[in-house]
């Protein structure tokens, strides 16, 4: 399909109105939590112009073209995973990061999210006939391995989670039979309960000490002051900024910037800085703003001309709903500490400019929807 064959009165554009609203957000957040930090903030403002800018190219290039290179995709994917356990940058102890000529340092890791999702849309779409026979998903299984291992070995269990249930998310929506999604539920029900039993009696599989203790901290708070701190007095910011909160760039002795409460608030904890200096309503427009995303997501899945397309608009929907969910939860304690950036919000320009890749790859896919569907 070529650009001439669009019919852009099916083109998005709330999609792109919600985008730049959440990225403006993050933008005064990011301004207040840093205490007006100019290279942070104009990194942040170049990141939001050049992801717009790619995001709108995106959505005109015929997304079934892109997936034509899903095996440069996937290696792409896997060779920059590898590159950061060989030559990446570290701080404490992961390591995460590559120091790119020109570019400078990214996450390789935000953007395998996108890479993965466009890969394993391509692989379920092309055995849609056969995907439940075992090779095929075992096959997938093998596949997504190679990429949760690099991921596993930086560590970053945080990602790694947020990529499972993406996948799960993509396998479910190509129609596979629940008789392999039970025998999974049947396997890891029980698989988790064991981990919190094993982490309790002081025995920590595949999981690194301080993992272990922020699963620990939240399970018992009182036992693990010095892990949960944080969490804690996020509530507490969230919850001194009542209704309308205490206004934007506080300085007050008793904000957690001034008293200094917060480590990473620009990143992990940047919904308390929402929290307290807009308020309850100012918190309540950012998750409607998250929902409506994710709705529109779906509503774009359910009308895609294709399978592939379907895959594409349903991982999207989930890495959204998931990430923004749990970035939350963790600023209000309802999950342990993950470490994961809230969407479009959170300081980093990787993680900004790899959704708005692939939320512009999801409106080209709005664009060449079922025509009975209009």
């Amino acid at each position: 399909m070529t650009l001439f064959d669009y019919n852009f009165r099916r083109y998005n554009v709330r999609l792109l109105l919600y985008m730049a609203a959440l990225s403006v957000i993050g933008l005064m957040a990011i301004y207040s939590a840093t205490n007006q930090n100019q290279a942070t903030v104009s990194k942040q403002l170049m990141g939001i112009g050049v992801g717009l800018v790619i995001a709108i190219v995106l959505s005109l290039i015929d997304y079934h073209w892109i997936l034509s290179f899903h095996i440069l995709i996937y290696l792409a994917c896997a060779a920059f995973l590898a590159a950061v356990i060989l030559f990446g940058r570290s701080r404490g102890i992961s390591t995460r990061w590559l120091q790119l000529p020109v570019i400078g340092q990214i996450q390789p890791s935000e953007f395998v999210k996108i890479g993965i999702i466009l890969f394993f849309s391509w692989y379920f779409d092309r055995y849609r006939e056969k995907m439940n026979r075992v090779t095929v998903v075992f096959a997938a299984a093998a596949l997504f391995a190679v990429p949760a291992v690099l991921i596993y070995m930086q560590p970053n269990l945080s990602t790694l989670i947020v990529l499972t249930i993406v996948v799960a998310a993509i396998v479910f929506s190509a129609g596979i039979s629940y008789r392999w999604i039970l025998g999974v539920l049947a396997v890891a029900i029980p698989a988790v309960f064991l981990l919190f039993y094993l982490l309790q009696h002081g025995m920590i599989p595949f999981l690194q000490q301080y993992q272990a203790n922020r699963i620990l901290s939240w399970q018992n708070p009182e036992l693990y002051s010095e892990t949960y701190y944080q969490q804690e007095n996020s509530i507490m910011a969230i919850g001194s900024g009542q209704l309308w909160g205490k206004g934007w760039n506080n300085t007050g002795i008793l904000s957690v910037k001034a008293g200094n409460f917060l480590v990473e608030e620009q990143n992990d904890f940047i919904f308390a800085i929402i929290g307290e200096e807009f308020g309850f309503v100012g918190s309540m427009v950012v998750i409607i703003l998250y929902l409506v995303l994710v709705y529109e997501c779906l509503i774009m899945a359910m009308r895609a001309s294709d399978l592939s397309g379907r895959m594409i608009c349903v991982g999207m929907a989930t890495l959204l709903g998931f990430q923004s969910f749990a970035n939350i939860a963790v600023a209000t304690a309802i999950f342990p500490n993950t470490g994961l950036p809230l969407p479009f919000i959170s300081s980093g320009v990787s993680s900004l400019l790899s959704l708005f890749i692939g939320m512009g790859i999801v409106l080209n896919v709005g664009l060449q929807r079922k025509y009975n569907n209009e």
